[in-house]
């Protein structure tokens, strides 16, 4: 399978996870446990594309973790791409999962952290974080 179609495939398969995590008042311990199988099954899809990588040319000269550029080297091939574009999917979906079982917060105001967290990872994350602390702080 080409790269691109591996991006196609992992970019659906998470979908019904967010989906899940949307709907997750009507049955919460299964919504979570929806988001994670999938989290945990595309975990499965980025060791492999890491072995991959790793049984194949291995990353060019000049690839590490040390510098931005090193980064930048490590992440260059389309294999390479797709496994940091999973690893994202994988961590956004299990703090969203996170998220939602926390469930430290009215589902209204869980669904915009979770928006944010699908699409900017972090600042979900943050906006979370923020009105949790906020209501603890009110009450």
């Amino acid at each position: 399978m080409t790269p691109d179609s591996l991006f196609q495939i992992a970019s659906t398969v998470v979908l019904p996870g967010w989906a899940a995590l949307a709907f997750a008042p009507l049955a919460r311990a299964r919504c979570v446990l929806i988001a994670r199988i999938i989290a945990v099954l595309l975990s499965g899809l980025y060791v492999s594309l890491l072995a991959a990588g790793l049984a194949g040319e291995g990353p060019p000269a000049g690839a590490s973790f040390d510098t931005l550029e090193g980064v930048r080297l490590l992440l260059s091939s389309p294999a390479a791409l797709l496994a940091g574009w999973v690893h994202y999917l994988v961590f956004d979906l299990w703090v969203g999962s996170w998220e939602a079982e926390d469930n430290k917060l009215p589902h209204w105001l869980l669904l915009p952290c979770l928006a944010l967290t699908f699409v900017a990872g972090p600042t979900g994350l943050l906006l979370y974080h923020l009105l949790k602390a906020a209501r603890t702080l009110r009450t």
